[in-house]
C-alpha cells in the first residue's frame, strides 16, 4: 500500500520537473484516507459577488473534502458574458456566488473514491482538470430526454451555485471544490489558454450538433456568423473545422472581422457600413450569389440582431440561436415573410452535454491542427484582485476573452 509520504514525495518531484508536455502523474490513490500533495493550504482567497456591480475578495476557510470530491488550485479561468451579466445586475438572483465557469485547475487533493475522470480516464494528484455540468436525474428531462440532458431543469455549473457553507464553487478563487455529482475531464495536454476554451467550445460544438440535426449544413452550404466575439468566432472555428469553407462573418468591429477573417471567415461584413437592414441584407447577398446564406448562427445577445438574422437567410434555410443564455428582451419578427413564405428551420442551443466536452476536446486540437489560432482569443488576462477591472474591460468590448489568472 502507498504511503501518504510516498505520493507526496512523487508529485512534488512531478511538479518539480513540469513542461508544457502531458504531466506524468503517481500512482492512483489506493490509501482509505484522501490522498494530498502535502502542505494543503488552510484557506483560500475567493471573489464573490455580494450584489449588482460589487465584488469583494474574501478569504474563506477550505473545508475537509469528502471521499467524493476534489479539492483543485485554480489555474486560470474565462470571463462568459454570463458572468459580466451577473455583475451588472445578478438577473439569476444568485448573488453571494464565487463565479467562473470557463475555468482549469491541478488537483491537489483527492476523495477515495474518485478514480477516473467523466470518461474513464484515470486520475491523479497533479492531473489538470475541467468541469462540465451537474444534473439532478429526477425531472422530466433527465427521466424522460436522457440523450438531451441539458435541458434538466435543475443543471448546476460551478462558478453559478450560490453561496454555502463549501463557498468555494466557482472558479474565480484560488481554490475550488469540486463536488460530488459533478461532472470532470482530465486535459493534461492542453495548453492553459485551451483549457479555459474548452466550456465555450463545448457551447459551439452544441450549437453545431443542434444545426446538423436541420440536415442543411454540407460542404457547399454558405454559413452567416452573426456576433463576433468569443463565442460568434469559436463558432466561425467549429464550422471551418467541420469542413465548411463558404462562411461569412457579420458584426461592427474591425478588429473583431480581422479575427474571423483569421478563423476562416471567406468574407467579413461591417454592418456599420451600410444602410440598416436592407444595406446589410444587400451585402449577406453579395457575398452568397445573389440568395442569402444556407444557414446562420446569430451569436449576438441584442434583441435587433436576433430580428434582422432571419433577412439574411435565403428560402429553405436554416437558424441556430445561439446568443441569448440570459433574458435580454424580445424582439419582433414577421411570421410570415420570415418563417412561414421562407419555410425556414429554426433550432435553440442551450449549452452542452457532458458527452460533448471530449468532442470540444477534440474540436480545439482539430482547429489548431489546421492553423486556426484559438488560442489568440484569450487577450487579456488579470489577477484575482483586479477582477472588477477585467469585467469592466469585458463590458467595454476591448479585445477578446478576458481571463482572470488567480
Amino acid at each position: 500500500m502507498i504511503q501518504r509520504e510516498e505520493v507526496s514525495r512523487i508529485v512534488r518531484e512531478v511538479l518539480a520537473k513540469q513542461t508544457s508536455a502531458p504531466l506524468p502523474s503517481p500512482e492512483p490513490p489506493v490509501s482509505a484516507e484522501i490522498a494530498s500533495a502535502g502542505g494543503l493550504p488552510s484557506a483560500s482567497r475567493a471573489a464573490v459577488l455580494s450584489g449588482a456591480g460589487k465584488i469583494e475578495i474574501r478569504e474563506f476557510p477550505i473545508r475537509a473534502i469528502s471521499d467524493d470530491e476534489i479539492l483543485i488550485r485554480v489555474e486560470g479561468c474565462g470571463v462568459c458574458g454570463t458572468d459580466v451579466h451577473e455583475f451588472r445586475g445578478d438577473p439569476m438572483k444568485l448573488a453571494p456566488l464565487v463565479l467562473g465557469h470557463e475555468g482549469t485547475g491541478e488537483i491537489i487533493a483527492l476523495g477515495k473514491n474518485v478514480t477516473c475522470d467523466s470518461g474513464g480516464k484515470p486520475v491523479r494528484l497533479g492531473d489538470r482538470i475541467v468541469t462540465s455540468v451537474s444534473t439532478c436525474g429526477k425531472c422530466d428531462a433527465c427521466l424522460y430526454t436522457p440523450a438531451r440532458l441539458n435541458l434538466c431543469e435543475n443543471l448546476r455549473v460551478h462558478g453559478l451555485i450560490p453561496d454555502d457553507d463549501t463557498h468555494l464553487n466557482g472558479y474565480f478563487a484560488e481554490h475550488m471544490i469540486v463536488r460530488s455529482d459533478s461532472t470532470f475531464f482530465v486535459v493534461n495536454d492542453l495548453s492553459l489558454d485551451l483549457r479555459m476554451l474548452i466550456e465555450p467550445a463545448a457551447v459551439v460544438v452544441h450549437a453545431l450538433e443542434r444545426a446538423k440535426s436541420t440536415g442543411l449544413l454540407n460542404f457547399r452550404s454558405r454559413v452567416l456568423v452573426q456576433g463576433c466575439g468569443p463565442i460568434g468566432l469559436l463558432m466561425l472555428a467549429a464550422v471551418r473545422a467541420s469542413g465548411v469553407q463558404h462562411i461569412i462573418a457579420l458584426d461592427g468591429d474591425e478588429s473583431r472581422l480581422d479575427m474571423a477573417r483569421r478563423m476562416g471567415a471567406e468574407a467579413a461584413i461591417n454592418y456599420k457600413l451600410h444602410d440598416g437592414v436592407q444595406g446589410v441584407t444587400g451585402a449577406v447577398r453579395a457575398a452568397t450569389r445573389g440568395r442569402g446564406a444556407h444557414f446562420a448562427f446569430q451569436c449576438t445577445g441584442v434583441p435587433s440582431a436576433a430580428s434582422n438574422i432571419w433577412k439574411y437567410v435565403q428560402r429553405g434555410g436554416g437558424i441556430c440561436e445561439v446568443g441569448f443564455f440570459v433574458d435580454n428582451g424580445t424582439c419582433s419578427i414577421n411570421p410570415h415573410q420570415d418563417i412561414c413564405a421562407k419555410e425556414i428551420s429554426v433550432v435553440g442551443s442551450w449549452v452542452y452535454t457532458v458527452e460533448e466536452y471530449p468532442i470540444a476536446y477534440n474540436f480545439l486540437r482539430r482547429a489548431q491542427g489546421i492553423g486556426l489560432p484559438v488560442e489568440s482569443l484569450i487577450t487579456h488576462r488579470f489577477p484575482l484582485d483586479r477582477i472588477e477591472e477585467a469585467m469592466e474591460v469585458n463590458i467595454r468590448q476591448e479585445g477578446l476573452k478576458v481571463a482572470v489568472i488567480p
